[in-house]
């Protein structure tokens, strides 16, 4: 998939990753689509870096690419421990 969309903001509230593309939408995602994030502390989910591509945790390994998001994909490869 070709995405030419890229990240411009992202940030996480309880229970969800909110992200702003550069053609102006917003994608509100839950948290429990991304283990890791779900799991991370507050500090560790603002640590965000965006690329042209998609989004980066660097403490908690975590990638996300745009594609993904504006495709409904999520990492459901592993539960949470919150998630049940």
């Amino acid at each position: 998939m070709d995405i030419s969309v890229s990240p411009t903001s992202a940030h996480c509230d309880d229970d969800t990753l909110w992200v702003n593309l550069s053609d102006g939408r917003s994608l509100g995602v839950p948290l429990v689509w991304f283990h890791r994030l779900l799991d991370a502390t507050p500090e560790q989910r603002s640590a965000v870096t965006l690329s042209p591509r998609g989004l980066h945790w660097e403490a908690i390994d975590e990638d996300i690419s745009v594609a993904g998001l504006i495709a409904g994909r999520g990492d459901r490869t592993l539960p949470s421990s919150r998630a049940a």
